[in-house]
């Protein structure tokens, strides 16, 4: 591979050879595209959702719909990001013949990649269809994930989720903030 492919390559953000199908959870951001505020405003510390917002949060609330071993914990709609917890649920299956991570054109079923790229598409043809902006973009091309280890963890992420709202203001994904 030439020099000039390999310095223009996407880096993965994601654990080198660890299985994003295995059961447990983690803590996913997912932010607009350009962090433009889309999807509602914080007033008073509090979240208000507007009409894309809602699309969003109708769209994550969809996930365990789709996905057989995909639950639900706390998330939340920020102005320009989403924040969740997934869990991945062992539902049975045998894993030996599964690739630890998903490669570029072949996704594993019920994977956290898999799950994420799915509901960013939905969100954005929803919301693409309520706007009438066909092929405009709404999210930006990866997001942040954490594997979640341990209870503690678990909750301090759980309350960080609730309380984001509450530190919009400071908040770095906040493009207004210190005004």
């Amino acid at each position: 591979m030439s020099r000039h492919l390999l310095d223009h390559r996407r880096k993965s953000l994601r654990l080198g050879g660890y299985d994003y199908s295995q059961p447990g959870a983690y803590f996913v951001t997912i932010c607009t595209f350009k962090s433009r505020n889309l999807l509602g405003e914080v007033h008073n510390r509090e979240m208000f959702l507007n009409d894309a917002g809602r699309i969003v949060e109708r769209n994550w609330l969809e996930i365990p719909e789709h996905f057989l071993i995909a639950d639900l914990d706390s998330f939340i709609v920020m102005p320009n990001h989403i924040h969740g917890i997934l869990v991945l649920i062992d539902v049975g299956r045998g894993t030996a013949c599964r690739a630890p991570t998903e490669r570029f054109g072949k996704p594993i079923p019920d994977s956290l990649p898999t799950i994420i790229r799915s509901f960013k598409a939905a969100a954005t043809r929803r919301l693409n269809i309520f706007k009438n902006t066909p092929g405009d973009t709404l999210w930006q091309r990866n997001y942040y994930e954490h594997i979640i280890r341990s209870e503690e963890s678990l909750n301090r992420i759980r309350k960080y989720i609730v309380e984001n709202p509450l530190r919009w203001a400071e908040d770095p994904e906040n493009p207004n903030r210190g005004y």
